[in-house]
C-alpha cells in the first residue's frame, strides 16, 4: 500500500511545486511586467532553483501559457457568479452592481498580474487571444442586463452602454489593485457610484 501511494504522492507535491510556480511567475508580472519576468526571477521568487522550474516548464512561455489557461477558467467562474441565476430585471440598482462588480473585482485582486499576462503592453498577443472569448461574453452578458432594465435602448446604444461600463471597469481595476484598505473599499464605493449614475441616467 505504501509503494502504491508513491506515486500519488509525488504527483501531489509536482502539483503544489506547479502551482508556487505560477503563483511566483504571476505576482511577478503584476510587479515587473511580463518582458523583465524571467526565468531565473520566477524561480527565486518561487524558492528553487532554475533546474527545479525547468522539470515543470521548459521557459517563461510555457509558464504564461499554463497561466493564461489557469486565469481564463477562473475569470470563467467568476463570471458566472456574477451573472447566472440573477434575476436582473427585478433586483436594485445597488444590490446589481453589488452582484455583478464583487465576483470581477475579486478575481482582480486574486489574480493582480491577470493585467499584465493578458493586456500587458509587452505580453505576448496569443495570450490575450485565450480570454478574448470570455471578455466578448462578458461584453454581451453585460449588454443584456442593460436590455433587460431598459427595453427601449436599440441594440447599439445597448451595446454602446456596455462598452463604455465595461471600459469605466477595467480602468478603475489597476487602482483598486494597488490600493490598499480603506483607499480599496473607497475606489470599489466609488466606482459603483459612478456606474449607478451612468445607469440611471440611462433609465436602468
Amino acid at each position: 500500500m505504501t509503494t502504491a501511494g508513491r506515486p500519488v504522492r509525488r504527483q501531489a507535491r509536482g502539483q503544489r511545486r506547479i502551482a508556487e510556480i505560477l503563483d511566483a511567475a504571476l505576482a511577478l508580472f503584476a510587479e515587473v511586467g511580463y518582458e523583465a519576468a524571467s526565468t531565473n526571477r520566477i524561480a527565486a521568487r518561487a524558492g528553487i532553483s532554475p533546474g527545479s522550474l525547468y522539470q515543470f516548464f521548459a521557459n517563461k512561455e510555457a509558464i504564461a501559457e499554463a497561466l493564461a489557461a489557469r486565469l481564463s477558467e477562473r475569470m470563467a467562474q467568476a463570471h458566472a457568479a456574477a451573472f447566472d441565476g440573477a434575476d436582473v430585471a427585478d433586483l436594485p440598482l445597488d444590490d446589481l452592481l453589488d452582484r455583478i462588480l464583487d465576483p470581477i473585482i475579486a478575481f482582480n485582486l486574486a489574480n493582480p498580474g491577470a493585467k499584465a499576462l493578458l493586456t500587458g503592453p509587452d505580453a505576448p498577443a496569443h495570450l490575450a487571444a485565450a480570454t478574448r472569448p470570455l471578455q466578448e461574453a462578458l461584453l454581451g452578458r453585460v449588454a443584456a442586463v442593460i436590455g433587460a432594465r431598459v427595453p427601449a435602448l436599440s441594440r447599439a446604444e445597448r451595446d454602446r452602454a456596455a462598452l463604455v461600463a465595461v471600459q469605466v471597469v477595467r480602468a478603475m481595476t489597476g487602482a483598486i489593485t494597488a490600493a490598499d484598505e480603506p483607499e480599496r473599499s473607497a475606489l470599489v464605493a466609488e466606482l459603483k457610484r459612478v456606474l449607478a449614475a451612468y445607469l440611471t441616467a440611462l433609465g436602468a
